[in-house]
């Protein structure tokens, strides 16, 4: 069992958000949307930061406007730099995050035509990248960091 996994199966606000997950995974985007919303409003802006940085990461990608994508990315970004700072009591693993918010926010900025702002935190992905460990989930998120530069020739 990998290290998110036994934390998922020790706290029962990430078991909860994994449950929502598969429920999107298997094609049901507006009630994982809705269900997503619900868990935010229970969590709220001042809660767990590894729960606000996961929910926020996962209902970005539930969304239809790619300016509310954007703000719920943005939001997982910062609650992960809480995280990262040692204020929010979070595991060391936190920095094998980055590059995954990073990817997410450069391609949010893609589809909103800022491409200045794709390309900057294109290279924050890439110079967080280092932190992936060598497995399937690590090689998936470089090989998506190495597309999107293909795409913005960056």
């Amino acid at each position: 069992m990998t290290e998110r996994q036994e934390q998922a199966a020790l706290d029962p606000m990430l078991t909860r958000i994994g449950q929502v997950v598969m429920l999107h995974h298997g094609g049901d985007r507006e009630e994982a949307r809705s269900r997503f919303l619900d868990l935010w409003a229970e969590i709220g802006e001042s809660g767990e930061p590894l729960h606000r940085c996961t929910l926020a990461h996962y209902l970005a990608d539930t969304q239809d406007d790619p300016e509310d994508e954007l703000a719920w990315d943005l939001r997982a970004l910062s609650a992960a730099e809480e995280l990262d700072s040692g204020t929010g009591g979070g595991p060391a693993s936190v920095r094998g995050f980055f590059p995954s918010l990073h990817l997410n926010l450069a391609a949010d900025y893609v589809k909103l035509g800022r491409a200045e702002a794709a390309r900057s935190h294109l290279c924050r992905a890439r110079e967080a990248a280092d932190t992936l460990a060598d497995d399937g989930y690590g090689e998936g998120v470089r090989a998506a960091i190495d597309r999107l530069g293909l795409r913005l020739g960056y």
